[in-house]
């Protein structure tokens, strides 16, 4: 969708006689509906800027112009494109308009990020060139006509208001890779910028080239669908066993159903940790790539997503799998049936509102499920673990029956994560007060559960796990502030142990915290390692769960202050004191519940509750117990002989 369309003698017009707000407001009225005059204003003085880019006698003025044109499937809008013909193709140069004056170079995160000033203050952000370029990735590997036609994609990006300045951030050799792809011009060097245009659009557009962008065919590129399935191929980490392939059967057979009789049709499926969602939701993203559906995979918490699009990326570009996954957040502007197939992993992480201040959209639920023709919900109610998680099995029928959408749902029952039983997510349960269950001395599996009375010991003892494979992590419950967050030094450490000198930092955000080896040195909280899985998980247990009077008790005024997961529980306490007490109980029994969950093979234990640590260790010892007598009543019963 496309707000504004002309010539360039159209757009220099509009411009010139002052008319070019009035036609950008009315237009997105009548196709958006949801803006005001002020808005597009603040579009005003970079369009000025881009007619006197274009008052070249060189530039044609029967080249095509469009602003603010929607890239289908996603809430990106592209600012300004001018398309024509070199000679030889055609061409469409896209230009990202940035109002910037200054940026900071960002060392410690990816080769795309800068810190500027927006939206009220410095915020971390994308490099406009990598923006740019993004885009033009995005609409190459979605969009039939661009492709066959073809039509080539120039992408650039304008930070009109920006003074050049020596050893300048913005054009530092860190974002070199994605300024050669797309190139940046800033205050004064509107020549350069022009001789960019007129490199690529030498004549007018003969094809109506903005209208075959506007209305191509969404559709993945073969090359896309090729690289995707070859990535899966061979790699043990997403094998389907048991119910996840009757599972994925039953969500292709009722998705190609719903698609192909034009019925909006949602699937819901429930497990708990470790049974296999994320695994299955992987397989059904390629497989519905691979049957030119269009679909895109979705979470709330970031770690997953970059996790799993850092394990198929291969040798694709980043930008192509990149696209393929996205927030939850980014779909309150998405327009009804905009994808095929929307597949929300750990759905029960999504909010009611999206934006960075919780103040656009409705409600995210309704929001994805509206989005797409089917949707795929993938849910643990059990892992809700901030006051915003508001995703549940009976929201998304509700919002189901709201807008008349086909309702099916499977389960993954066959636990695997914790080496084959959910005995062990059953016995975790009983423990730790969330449910009592009939697994209150047995594991259901010889899992390795331990209780260490130091934490250096417990450190060391996941380090030397970790030299295996890298699949041992440090995790803790955020009971400690983040005093690190934007400090690249390892030796300012947020966990602080001072009874056994121990000392760690949260994880600092340089590189992907599951997959990186240096990440042993860190520790993961609830939102780096929630929807991931390890080897071993060693889990520093803070003052907000504790054991007091005969029971596991939780304290919320033991969270740390920069921990948002319970961001206005004050308040709530004075308006609704016994449903925030029982809200931010649960919170905590689920984060721990959660932490304690991320290990296959083990979970290693440090209380800084000294009650809790003989609690926990009486337990265990209690299974250990239990399993010996069993272990003997068999050897008696066999004559001797126990086969294990």
């Amino acid at each position: 969708m496309i707000i504004y369309a002309s010539t360039t003698s159209g757009f220099l017009s509009d411009v010139e006689n002052e008319q070019i707000v009035d036609r950008l407001y009315n237009v997105y009225q009548k196709k958006i509906g949801r803006t005001s005059r002020n808005e597009i204003r603040s579009w005003d003085h970079s369009l000025q800027r881009m007619s006197n880019v274009l008052r070249d006698r060189e530039i044609p003025r029967d080249a095509a112009v469009a602003i603010e044109f929607k890239i289908p499937n996603t809430g990106k809008r592209v600012d300004f494109i001018i398309a024509g013909n070199d000679g030889q193709y055609d061409h469409a140069v896209i230009v990202e308009l940035k109002q910037w004056e200054s940026v900071q170079k960002n060392d410690r995160m990816d080769a795309v990020v800068v810190e500027t000033f927006v939206g009220g203050g410095n915020r971390q952000t994308t490099h406009p060139s990598y923006q740019a370029w993004s885009y033009a990735s995005l609409i190459e590997d979605f969009n039939q006509n661009v492709r066959e036609i073809p039509i080539k994609l120039k992408p650039c990006a304008y930070l009109h208001n920006y003074l050049i300045q020596e050893n300048d951030p913005l054009t530092d050799l860190h974002y070199s890779e994605h300024i050669e792809k797309a190139p940046v011009f800033r205050k004064g060097e509107m020549q350069k910028l022009r001789s960019y245009i007129k490199k690529y659009i030498k004549y007018g557009d003969k094809n109506n080239i903005i209208f075959q962008i506007d209305n191509g065919r969404i559709k993945p590129s073969k090359s896309l669908q090729d690289s995707m399935a070859s990535m899966l191929q061979g790699n043990p980490e997403f094998v389907m066993i048991d119910d996840q392939k009757v599972v994925y059967e039953q969500i292709l057979h009722y998705a190609k159903i719903c698609i192909q009789e034009n019925e909006k049709g949602v699937f819901i499926v429930q497990g708990g940790p470790g049974t296999g969602k994320s695994v299955l939701a992987i397989n059904l993203l390629v497989q519905m790539i691979q049957e030119d559906f269009f679909a895109m995979y979705v979470t709330k918490n970031s770690a997953p997503r970059d996790v799993y699009a850092t394990k198929l990326k291969g040798t694709m570009k980043k930008k192509s799998i990149d696209n393929l996954f996205k927030g939850s957040g980014s779909f309150h502007a998405a327009d009804q049936n905009e994808l095929d197939v929307l597949i929300v992993d750990e759905a029960h992480r999504l909010n009611e509102k999206s934006g960075l201040f919780s103040n656009l959209g409705e409600n995210q639920v309704k929001e994805l499920m509206n989005s797409a023709k089917f949707s795929i919900f993938f849910i643990d109610e059990a892992q809700k673990v901030t006051l915003k998680d508001i995703g549940s099995v009976g929201l998304i029928e509700k919002f189901a029956e709201q807008l008349g959408v086909k309702v099916f749902h499977g389960e993954l029952a066959s636990q695997f994560r914790c080496e084959g039983s959910d005995g062990y997510i059953a016995w975790l349960d009983d423990v730790l007060g969330i449910r009592e269950t009939a697994n209150q001395n047995d594991l259901g599996m010889d899992y390795d559960f331990q209780v260490f009375d130091n934490p250096n010991t417990l450190f060391e003892t996941i380090k030397e796990k970790n030299k295996i494979n890298n699949k041992s992590r440090m995790v803790a419950g955020y009971c400690w502030d983040w005093i690190s967050e934007g400090k690249n030094k390892s030796d300012v450490h947020d966990i602080v142990i001072p009874d056994h000198n121990f000392s760690i930092s949260w994880n600092l955000g340089n590189e992907i915290w599951a997959i990186s080896e240096d990440s042993i040195q860190e520790a993961g909280c609830i939102h780096t390692c929630q929807g991931l899985e390890f080897d071993y998980v060693g889990v520093i247990v803070g003052d907000d769960l504790r054991y007091e009077n005969g029971q596991v008790i939780t304290d919320y005024t033991k969270r740390a202050k920069t921990d948002q997961s319970i961001r206005g529980i004050k308040k709530k306490m004075k308006e609704q004191p016994e449903e925030a007490n029982k809200q931010v109980d649960q919170i905590i029994r689920n984060t721990y519940r959660t932490l304690m969950t991320r290990g296959q093979k083990g979970c290693y234990v440090y209380c800084t509750d000294k009650a809790l640590a003989e609690y926990l260790e009486g337990r265990i010892r209690r299974v250990y117990e239990e399993q010996r007598e069993v272990k003997t009543y068999l050897v008696a019963e066999n004559g001797g002989n126990y086969n294990n």
